[in-house]
């Protein structure tokens, strides 16, 4: 198990020498930037590369949850162009981006806001040559009824769908919020019917949200899953509503068939392990956690059969 103090040296020996050995090949194993909040731009490339991931998934970085807003992904001085030499440099992926905004507000002034945030992020993943950005549903609105809603959360999925065809990139609406089962993610992916829209699976709240089995769910989405967040969990408190994320493995939380559900169904993205720590603080280490994920996924990823990934 990786500890701080071994982390920051690996670290440290990465930056001081950026080319650093590369491996041939890796598996297509990601980490959302969610689970290190403090890190800096080169401390994740850094630790990505040492723990031999292909992807990041960028939800933040440090105190900017706005990212673009984020100093490392400006284009004043030419910032984002050194970002993506980084990248290169590092052999690394840019999954998707993950923006906050939430289609299913009711008030124009306020939709107006979400969808302009969408298509900022969107602006960005051009930038970046990400594929992916991530949105959510998220909730039923007290009061409107439900095939109105969907209708309505569908319309601002094409329209953003609309946006990013151009740009070479997908909207994905997160399995999220109100939107666990799939049934309701079917109606919204099938209502928007544009070829830029698309699923991000969250393993962890279908399963324990929606109360499908990932076989399931696979059967009946994994024809739009393109990205996925995986993580495991154990109930909290005395009723068990509530959940405790915990290492990969440990918990009720069937990653590992999760993660053959998505492999057997030929599915091309990347597996990417969303540890929230940026609102769970009192969790493990993100040096910790993403350590162990790396072992155990590519542990799994390797008995499901998937190949590693040529090097870049």
């Amino acid at each position: 198990m990786t500890t701080r103090r071994a982390f920051l040296e690996t670290a440290a020996a990465i930056l001081v020498s950026p080319q650093g050995v590369r491996p041939a090949a890796r598996l297509p194993l990601g980490f959302s930037t969610l689970g290190c909040p403090a890190w800096t731009w080169k401390q994740i490339l850094a630790f990505a590369q040492s723990h031999d991931y292909a992807a990041i998934e960028l939800r933040g970085l440090q105190t900017n949850m706005d990212l673009t807003l984020a100093p490392e992904l400006s284009r004043d001085g030419g910032r984002i162009e050194e970002s993506k030499r980084e990248l290169r440099e590092h052999a690394l992926h840019v999954a998707c981006l993950g923006a906050s905004a939430q289609l299913h507000e009711q008030d124009p002034t306020k939709r107006a806001a979400q969808l302009d945030e969408a298509r900022r992020f969107i602006d960005l993943a051009e930038t970046l040559r990400a594929p992916y950005v991530r949105v959510f549903g998220n909730n039923y609105v007290k009061g409107v009824p439900r095939e109105m809603m969907l209708a309505h959360i569908a319309r601002g999925l094409r329209e953003l769908g609309d946006y990013a065809r151009p740009k070479s990139v997908t909207v994905l609406i997160e399995s999220h919020g109100d939107f666990t089962d799939s049934p309701s993610l079917l109606e919204l992916l099938q209502q928007a019917a544009s070829p830029a829209v698309a699923l991000l699976w969250d393993a962890h709240h279908t399963f324990v949200a929606g109360k499908e089995q990932p076989e399931d769910t696979v059967r009946q989405l994994g024809r739009y899953i393109r990205h996925t967040h995986l993580k495991d969990s154990v109930p909290k408190g005395p009723d068990g509503k509530d959940r405790r994320y915990v290492l990969t493995g440990t918990g009720e939380v069937p990653v590992r068939r999760q993660i053959e559900a998505l492999a057997h169904s030929g599915y091309r993205g990347f597996y990417s392990f969303e540890w929230e720590k940026r609102w769970h603080p009192d969790i493990e280490e993100p040096e910790v956690a993403f350590a162990q994920f790396a072992t155990v996924a590519g542990g799994y990823l390797r008995q499901a059969g998937v190949a590693e990934l040529p090097a870049q």
